[in-house]
């Protein structure tokens, strides 16, 4: 995975707002690519998170994927 590909979340994260299938953009690869920074961002092009991720939990976006919406929870 390479800066700026488009990721996919593999799991839900703790914090309750990122959801496993959420997509976001990989902004900086780390230690060799032991982690990533990930940004996730409204489709208004709203920053909602930072997140440093493991390999496991992202994923490339395949070609024969749609994006979907989903609303925000408090």
């Amino acid at each position: 995975m390479n800066e700026f590909e488009l990721v996919v979340l593999q799991e839900d994260l703790e914090s309750g707002k990122l959801k496993k299938g959420d997509v976001g953009t990989i902004i900086t690869i780390l230690n060799n690519h032991r982690a990533y920074e990930v940004e996730f961002a409204t489709l208004a092009g709203e920053p909602l998170a930072v997140e440093t991720l493991l390999p496991h939990q992202i994923r490339r976006v395949r070609e024969s994927e749609v994006m979907a919406v989903r609303e925000l929870t408090a």
